[in-house]
């Protein structure tokens, strides 16, 4: 008890919560069911944020697979002074910066949102589309929603990639500053200033779409007024 104790001390002392320093023992001792469970968590988040920080055309799932093999093979290295949560996410980003480096070298000719990501079980093929649908709403929602995903993932990309990963990391993942400022080994005011202009230019991105939504209401209550008086 006195020992579990001392461990536990230990493992706050490092940033490591408890439970954290006990699933990275597992992991370092070749647990399959907790580098199962690891990728179960962590796979889907992982996934999407390469997929928003890297050149579209390229295959996030590559990169993704190509991530976990780089924490099963470091993890040994791994001693604490970042949480387990941030320390993932630093490689995630670190491959994405590889990728995005052999992709300026190489030009590759970029593809649309249209491009295939796999296939959806059926016989089809699945876009990356695809992937933003929520597949519980109605098929008018379900246009609307994929419309609003495609104008903000498209906007998304226009930003300069310092500040997309912080919104990414902050807006989308839920990373407090002081993670981010790990995960990006920066000072918490350069997050914070990152953040700022990112989501200025997120916000002029959005402007055009955001004024034509605005319109769109008013269009339809005059066309109601019209309808009615006929």
């Amino acid at each position: 008890m006195q020992a579990g104790a001392v461990v536990g001390n230990l493992a706050s002392v490092i940033g490591i919560h408890p439970e954290e320093s006990a699933l990275v023992a597992q992991l370092k001792a070749g647990s399959e069911d907790a580098f199962a469970w690891l990728i179960a968590t962590y796979h889907q988040p992982l996934y999407s944020l390469i997929a928003r920080t890297i050149p579209v055309g390229s295959d996030p799932a590559d990169i993704t697979q190509e991530v976990f093999v780089k924490i099963y093979r470091g993890i040994s290295g791994f001693h604490g002074e970042a949480s387990l949560r941030t320390w993932i996410y630093r490689i995630a980003l670190h491959e994405a910066s590889n990728q995005r480096r052999w992709w300026s070298r190489h030009r590759r000719q970029e593809v649309t949102i249209e491009a295939d990501v796999g296939d959806s079980g059926d016989g089809h093929q699945l876009h990356l589309r695809d992937t933003l649908i929520d597949e519980h709403e109605s098929p008018f929602d379900q246009a609307v929603q994929s419309e609003i995903h495609e104008r903000i993932e498209a906007a998304l990309r226009e930003v300069p990639e310092a500040f997309r990963a912080v919104i990414v990391l902050r807006d989308l993942e839920g990373f407090t500053y002081e993670e981010i400022a790990e995960i990006l080994t920066v000072n918490l005011g350069t997050v914070k200033s990152r953040l700022m202009r990112g989501r200025a230019h997120l916000k002029a991105q959005l402007a055009p779409y955001a004024d034509a939504a605005r319109k769109r209401p008013a269009k339809t209550e005059q066309s109601g007024l019209v309808a009615k008086e006929a």
